[in-house]
């Protein structure tokens, strides 16, 4: 018997791009894929797929002008990889060979393998070299439309070369943000987060292992900052994982009680706990049959888009198509309603979506406070954050866009707004 040929990380990639565009499935989603892929080979075929994702619309415009008719998916997703991978300077024999290898060893394609090495070949040879002449790419019509129409063509295309220029990785100290700024190399944030340009494997970072810090994108650390949390408040995390929320509360000192109904994302939650040595009581339930309340802090990340994040992953607009929105923006309005319940006398609701679209965040607070005269927005939590008084909105929330400091590397889609009871 022939001996099994190992994994490539091109062959992975291919896979990945695979599931995420005929089947619909995220890359988060797709770990089987990478099982049999050694560490360095695992993160290679995720950057590999990403970068495809970032560069789909390129890809295939070059494509198109060498291959007059669409192969399968499958050698296809093969010829965009490499392509995208050759464009950004690849090694053309390594990515040939590899590639042609590939598809070779594959029975129900590899008769296509001399299109491959041809196509890939003229890519190699000068067919790519237009690359950085083409337009930025898109965000499919099924989200780019409803973009426009809430911020403008000007605004959209601004978050659409955000996207494509992807996004560094940022981190939160569990204390002492300026000493493990200087620690990893990295620059501190106006709201306090931590941004690194240049890294390798974060686990293998200074500080990782000893919990003196955690990943989360500055936009999504910014709510636990404004709620200004101290020792000896009662606070709730609804929908808790991956549990960066979490761990600020508890590092601040507060009783952290957090709920989320997946098993599997809590035990990512408990393991973040272990490390950075805090502590916080799990739950795992639907939030909406949670009725335990008299909380000084209730934070709901609710379930949304999560449009807003494209920019780290690339794949969401491949695997969704919109077709969600209405039975997502109906459940935050059911898990709006019952986090109000759960707050104590003079507690605070921290509400707060990845979303760019207005009707999972500023519409669902304006509808809120029209269902409850008795609530109001507290736009004075954002005060001396580090933030631009522009993203304000008008109905008391906060507004933040891919496309905010473009000269630091961007930010997440965040929309987020503090609600109390009025007095």
């Amino acid at each position: 018997m022939t001996p099994r040929k190992p994994p490539s990380a091109r062959g992975a990639a291919v896979a990945l791009l695979d599931q995420v565009i005929g089947q619909g499935r995220m890359l988060s989603d797709s770990s089987g894929v990478l099982r049999d892929l050694k560490g360095s080979q695992r993160a290679e075929a995720l950057r590999l797929a990403t970068d495809t994702l970032r560069g789909l619309e390129r890809a295939d415009r070059l494509l198109s002008r060498v291959v007059r008719k669409k192969p399968p998916l499958h050698v296809r997703n093969a010829l965009r990889l490499g392509t995208v991978e050759l464009c950004l300077g690849g090694d053309a024999h390594g990515v040939v060979s590899d590639l042609v290898s590939h598809i070779s060893t594959n029975n129900r394609y590899r008769h296509l393998k001399g299109l491959v090495n041809a196509v890939l070949r003229q890519m190699a040879e000068g067919a790519g070299r237009p690359w950085n002449d083409l337009r930025i790419p898109r965000m499919p019509r099924w989200l780019r439309e409803p973009l426009a129409q809430a911020w403008g063509n000007g605004s959209v295309s601004a978050m659409e070369a955000a996207h494509f220029k992807g996004a560094p990785l940022d981190v939160t100290a569990k204390s002492d943000s300026a000493r493990v700024a200087e620690m990893l190399g990295g620059t501190l944030l106006p709201t306090g987060s931590i941004r690194l340009t240049d890294f390798g494997q974060v686990s293998a970072q200074p500080g990782f292992e000893t919990g003196e810090w955690w990943v989360q994108d500055a936009a999504a650390a910014i709510p636990v900052r404004a709620l200004n949390p101290s020792p000896g408040m009662r606070a709730l995390d609804m929908c808790a994982a991956p549990g960066g929320k979490t761990l600020q509360l508890a590092a601040a000192g507060a009783e952290v009680t957090a709920i989320d109904t997946s098993e599997r994302r809590m035990d990512r939650v408990r393991e973040n706990l272990e490390r950075t040595n805090l502590s916080a009581e799990l739950v795992i339930e639907n939030v909406l049959a949670f009725d335990k309340s008299g909380y000084d802090l209730v934070l709901l990340d609710a379930p949304c888009s999560a449009t807003g994040t494209i920019r780290r992953h690339p794949d969401l607009p491949y695997a969704k198509d919109g077709s969600e929105f209405g039975e997502l923006i109906a459940l935050q309005a059911k898990m709006l309603n019952h986090a109000v319940s759960l707050l104590a006398p003079g507690g605070r609701l921290m509400f707060c979506t990845c979303s760019l679209l207005p009707d999972e965040g500023e519409v669902q607070i304006e509808e809120l406070l029209e269902r409850r005269e008795d609530l109001q927005t507290e736009p004075t939590v954002f005060d001396n954050l580090g933030i631009e008084p522009e993203w304000l909105t008008e109905e008391g929330g906060l507004r933040l866009r891919p496309d905010y400091w473009s000269d630091l590397g961007g930010m997440d889609g965040f929309y987020m707004a503090c609600v109390t009871q009025r007095t």
